[in-house]
């Protein structure tokens, strides 16, 4: 009697090796804000604004005004 196999008359070899995809350009756009200059009150993690005369941070209202 001849055995029934399931499907296909090759036998299978393993799991296929695993290829990594690149990754989408859609995450460039979250890049991290370490050019920014951080609050020496607050710390890390908050940065100042950058603006025409000045630098100032928006939670404790620290301001840094720049020479010209």
């Amino acid at each position: 009697m001849a055995t029934l196999t399931s499907g296909t008359s090759k036998e299978r070899k393993g799991k296929k090796e695993h290829k990594n995809k690149p990754t989408s350009k859609k995450w460039e756009h979250y890049k991290n804000g370490k050019k920014d200059k951080t609050c020496p009150r607050c710390g890390p993690g908050t940065f100042l604004g950058v603006h025409k005369d000045r630098v100032s941070c928006g939670k404790c209202k620290y301001t840094e005004f720049s020479k010209k």
